[in-house]
């Protein structure tokens, strides 16, 4: 990939933008930061887990993650090691965080949604040496899954296992709840056997500490493409650490806050946006649950008085249409962030009006930038954080560049979004030219999103570059006609793709949700749209479903949307040359 000249400085007449410097960047590790947050507010509420029932103060979460820290060098594990995490949101979940970046261990986020196939391919990828995970969760029984693809350990020591279909794993530690009384599992650890061996005043701790760098690895994700075999984004304690602070600067963040993470930790959502904001504002993280349940939202932020809520739109659309909803007291929120996928605007109206969110925010990003890269502020007018998805973040840099030529387009005209600075990852692991596919000679992280910037330098995302439709020469942004659908009183939610067509190329095929007990009818739908929209944009398919699939961080997989259309309706896609 070739870079593209850059105008210096950027010109108000193109989509080129520069973030705020005037607040430095973190040049410290997350351990040295850690230690050094948790020493001034050492009494203030860290973490409050309502599922487990526990709660840790700044000094107990650190001196926790110490333990556990010093029970991880004890296995074996060395700077630079890969450590798993295979589980929905708990404490053990954060102590790994924090525990592994403050000796240089590089942990790696497996997707509670992940099978057999797919946890060995990523364990393997990496070479992950220990591997902790949930026992089961609901239908998934991830300590079945491991011994299906490692029926050896049966036989084996813990901390020595060996086998065959997962080469690099000697250690595997299972999340118990203390006291349970769960019976021994052949192989395995416990986690509370192994956090009991580890001594918060262990020398090797801060040896190790001693020979870390912000730039180090700290953390792999795996990015959930909708081809191929997933990548692993390789980010730095860097990365992380300052994107973390300046989403919490955005929400305006004090010790005084406490944030309601109902989002996965396995993704940023959780980790970074959630985790990573408050501790570096001093403020509590309150997990209502280990999967997201909107009653338990609804329950942990009238308990805990929680001011601040995270959430893809898909949760506040379920928290809003809980039908226990108006029993709440939601009068302490403030603030929060809405990410994942776009916003429908009636849905941002509700959060504000019916949950007080007066000053919620949008943040846009992607995993390979850590992830934020583009954030509204909490006193972005209304209309602004609607309709964008905010101003580039400080330290950064965002422009929107033609698809072919790779140039800077006018300010107002789509193109692809592109963005350097601070966030961009280390690299893919192990995969050096997909790593210069994204990544281009200027340090520009290529997104695939397409967007528009105005006049003032707010960001819209308008759509993928792989999700524009093209029917009959018409270019068209599914974005544009789910806005427009949104309107329509008894659409709940709504999904549009494009399909295969003899004779358009494609044609727009719209998945609706409609709200309970409200009659809709496909003439109904096609009615709204006549004389509003053009005729070409007005959906040919139109189906109602009452869910959409998604990943676990709640992201529309519309590759599976079109895959149910061609095959229900037995389109082949036109051959093209």
């Amino acid at each position: 990939m070739t870079a593209s000249p850059d105008p210096s400085p950027p010109s108000a007449a193109v989509s080129h933008a520069l973030g705020a410097t005037g607040v430095p960047l973190i040049e410290q590790t997350l351990g040295g930061f850690f230690a050094e947050m948790a020493a001034r507010e050492s009494g203030r509420e860290a973490l409050v887990s309502r599922h487990q029932g526990l709660r840790y103060t700044y000094a107990e979460l650190h001196a926790a993650s110490r333990r556990l820290a010093g029970a991880l060098l004890g296995l074996g594990l060395q700077k630079g090691d890969r450590v798993g995490i295979w589980s929905h949101n708990n404490a053990e979940w954060v102590l790994m965080q924090f525990a592994t970046a403050q000796v240089g261990l590089v942990l790696v986020n497996i997707n509670p949604a992940y099978r057999t196939a797919e946890v060995e391919y990523a364990l393997n990828k990496v070479g992950c040496k220990a591997l902790v995970a949930m026992a089961r969760f609901k239908t998934s029984d991830y300590l079945g899954m491991l011994r299906e693809l490692a029926p050896e350990w049966a036989g084996q020591p813990p901390g020595q296992l060996a086998a065959r279909r997962l080469p690099h794993l000697r250690t595997v530690v299972w999340i118990d709840a203390p006291g349970e009384g769960a019976p021994d599992e052949p192989g395995l650890l416990r986690f509370s056997e192994l956090i009991a061996r580890g001594d918060a005043q262990d020398d090797r701790i801060d040896a190790v500490a001693a020979t870390l760098d912000a730039n180090d690895p700290i953390n792999i994700q795996f990015t959930s493409g909708t081809t191929g075999f997933p990548k692993g984004a390789t980010l730095t304690h860097r990365n992380i650490l300052n994107n973390g602070f300046f989403i919490g600067e955005c929400m305006r963040l004090t010790p005084e806050d406490r944030l309601c993470i109902p989002v996965p930790l396995y993704h940023c959502f959780g980790m970074v946006l959630g985790n990573l904001a408050c501790v570096t504002h001093g403020a509590t993280i309150v997990y209502p649950s280990d999967g997201f349940d909107p009653l338990a939202v609804l329950e942990a932020v009238q308990a805990e008085r929680c001011t601040g809520l995270h959430g893809v739109p898909t949760m506040f659309i379920a928290e809003l249409q809980h039908p226990r909803f108006a029993e709440f007291d939601l009068s302490t929120l403030r603030t929060g962030i809405m990410a994942g996928s776009p916003c429908p605007i009636e849905v941002m109206k509700r959060v504000v009006s019916d949950m007080h969110l007066a000053e919620i925010t949008i943040a846009y990003g992607m995993t390979e930038t850590s992830p934020v890269s583009c954030q509204s502020s909490t006193d972005t007018p209304l209309d602004r954080r609607v309709a964008t998805v905010g101003q580039v973040q400080p330290h950064l840099e965002v422009k929107i560049v033609d698809t072919e030529s790779g140039q800077p387009v006018p300010r107002g005209q789509s193109g692809e979004l592109c963005t350097r600075g601070y966030s961009v990852m280390h690299s893919y692991w192990g995969d050096p030219g997909k790593t210069r596919e994204a990544i281009d000679e200027g340090g520009w992280m290529h997104t695939g999103d397409l967007a528009t910037m105005d006049a003032e330098g707010y960001v819209n995302i308008v759509g993928r570059i792989k999700d524009m439709v093209i029917r009959g020469g018409e270019n068209i942004y599914p974005r544009e006609i789910e806005e427009f659908l949104y309107r329509h009183p008894q659409v709940q939610d709504v999904q549009v793709v494009g399909v295969p067509d003899e004779k358009y190329g494609e044609e727009l095929c719209a998945w609706i949700i409609a709200r309970p007990g409200e009659p809709l009818t496909e003439d109904g739908v096609r009615a709204f749209c006549q004389g509003q929209i053009a005729h070409y944009k007005v959906p040919r398919y139109i189906r109602f479903v009452t869910e959409f699939p998604m990943t676990v961080t709640g992201k529309i997989q519309k590759f599976r949307i079109r895959d149910a259309m061609k095959e229900q309706l037995g389109l082949a896609e036109r051959a093209t040359a």
